[in-house]
């Protein structure tokens, strides 16, 4: 039987293996804990296949589609770790208050053991397509649990932490196809990472008001003004640095054309797009959420992706 969620606090907020549903009946909680809605941020891998040239490489993808797997299976396991930590916390916010560890549906003992499982055999298959890539899939876990612990309590640290994690990804992807790692790639990801990272934290603070401080300490640090001044500067030095990228020498020396600059519209419309939804939808809490639901940003996003593989490897010999 499940206990409800003032015996679980009366017990110390700690409810084990027998305590919450187990067995076939936790399977559902552990799935949804893992958040596949989520999933979608690990596309991020896929930057190395496309601007490393090697999309037509069959070899390639296929080491490409291993890592990205590999990814969504750790951002699960950090996200285990995460929602196990911040149990008593999710139980006071009016969305988070669902999620299956805070519920009681599954139970923290559970939930580690299930996450340390889904780690190793993640691991184990990073280390196996190679050493390099291992290495960066043990850095992110490592990171991310730092960051369900105590980074996330750190005033900017907590934002930089998350950006890094998109860097890692990213680098994981160009690492699994063998490719050079560009600084461009290092610079455009961990603005753009910044720029999300601010947003949410925009829309915790606004959304749970006199309480935010309540569910995460950190927002005491933070107030809307001051996160849209940083929403500001990050958004700024996202769009010029990628600007930049198109139009620099190595960049048309590359890919053998300067048409890549014909795609900065998309950056500039879904970045906009992005900050309409935060200021006026009240939105950004859950970037991977917003790009499948706002049709005009997945729209926007999906032609951008179109573009930039026309443009590089121009199939109709453009």
């Amino acid at each position: 039987m499940v206990r409800s969620s003032h015996q679980d606090v009366a017990a110390g907020g700690v409810l084990s293996d027998g305590g919450g549903a187990s067995g076939r009946a936790a399977v559902p909680g552990l799935l949804r804990s893992l958040r596949p809605g989520q999933w979608t941020k690990n596309l991020l891998v896929f930057a190395g296949l496309i601007f490393g040239q090697r999309l037509l490489d069959s070899g390639s993808v296929a080491r490409a589609g291993a890592a990205f797997l590999i990814f969504c299976a750790l951002s699960g396991v950090v996200y285990l770790i995460n929602d196990v930590v911040d149990r008593e916390a999710d139980r006071r916010h009016p969305l988070k208050c669902r999620r299956p560890i805070a519920s009681g549906a599954v139970s923290p003992g559970l939930a580690l053991g299930f996450a340390a499982a889904l780690a190793a055999a993640s691991l184990a298959g990073a280390f196996q397509l190679s050493a390099e890539l291992g290495a960066i899939s043990l850095g992110y876990v490592i990171l991310l649990t730092l960051y369900s612990l105590r980074l996330k309590h750190v005033v900017i640290l907590d934002v930089l932490t998350i950006a890094v994690g998109f860097v890692l990804r990213a680098s994981a992807g160009a690492i699994a196809v063998d490719v050079p790692i560009s600084h461009w790639l290092y610079v455009c990801t961990i603005l753009l990472a910044l720029f999300l990272a601010l947003a949410k934290r925009r829309h915790e603070l606004v959304l749970l008001s006199d309480s935010a401080t309540g569910h995460r300490r950190i927002l005491s640090e933070y107030s809307p003004y001051l996160l849209d001044q940083m929403i500001g500067v990050v958004t700024a030095s996202t769009l010029i640095a990628y600007i930049f990228y198109t139009f620099s020498p190595e960049t048309v020396a590359k890919f053998g054309t300067d048409r890549l600059g014909l795609t900065i519209p998309f950056p500039l419309y879904g970045i906009f797009r992005y900050l309409y939804l935060v200021h006026q939808k009240e939105g950004g809490g859950s970037p991977a959420e917003m790009l499948i639901t706002d049709r005009p940003l997945l729209a926007c996003v999906a032609l951008c992706a179109v573009a930039v593989v026309v443009i590089i490897y121009r199939p109709f010999g453009l």
